[in-house]
Parts: structure tokens; C-alpha cells; sequence
């Protein structure tokens, strides 16, 4: 089991930046692909960014070259930079566990709480 808790989200100006944070407990981490996923109200939840254990990462195409997802497994912490951020970044945003490095929900194992970012205009 892993258990994830995401912090760092809030309201942000269009253009400004934001860091996000996951801190994970539990047993076998270091197993795990880490992803960012974010579902806006009334859209579906979609894969942001997802980084194995060698730092490979893969990016959705919105978010390329503004995000970068990165993680410290001594701290057994997953983080999201978001730089440039626009009123359609605006979502919960959720940490996750996946057993494929890839940006499909249906590979997620375990899941945060999500954390709430607003980008205003």
C-alpha cells in the first residue's frame, strides 16, 4: 500500500508559477512510476506529466515546456513545477502511483487527495 498526500496548490495569477508536493508512505515507493494527473469541473481527469525511476519523463502536450515533474525518492517526494500558468490549468490536481509510465488513468494504483490550483486572468 501507498498512501500519497498532496500540498502546495492555491490561487495564482495567469503567468505565475506554483510548486505542488506529494509526499508518499507506505510500502514500495521506488516501485512505482509517479505521475500528475488534474480533471477540471466537468471535464475528465487527464494525465499531466509522469516520471519513472531512472527520471524519464513524458508530458502532455498542453503543459510541455511550462511543467516539470521531478522526484526525490530519499524523501520519497514527487513534485510538479508549474511555471507560465494559465486560467486553463485551473483544476484539482492529483498525485499518483502507476504501474506503467504512462498518462492513462486506467494505470493508476493508488491516488491522493488532489489539491485545488485556480489561475485567474
Amino acid at each position: 500500500q501507498v498512501q500519497l498526500v498532496e500540498s502546495g496548490g492555491g490561487p495564482v495569477q495567469a503567468g505565475g508559477s506554483l510548486r505542488l508536493s506529494c509526499v508518499a508512505s507506505g510500502y514500495g515507493y521506488t516501485r512505482y512510476q509517479m505521475a500528475w494527473f488534474r480533471q477540471a469541473p466537468g471535464a475528465e481527469r487527464e494525465g499531466v506529466a509522469v516520471i519513472d525511476n531512472i527520471r524519464a519523463t513524458r508530458y502532455a502536450d498542453s503543459v510541455k515546456g511550462r511543467f516539470t515533474i521531478s522526484r526525490d525518492n530519499a524523501k520519497k517526494t514527487l513534485y510538479l513545477q508549474m511555471n507560465s500558468l494559465k486560467p486553463e490549468d485551473t483544476a484539482m490536481y492529483y498525485c499518483a502511483a502507476s504501474s506503467r509510465w504512462s498518462l492513462s488513468v486506467d494505470d493508476v494504483n493508488y491516488w491522493g487527495q488532489g489539491t485545488q490550483v485556480t489561475v485567474s486572468s
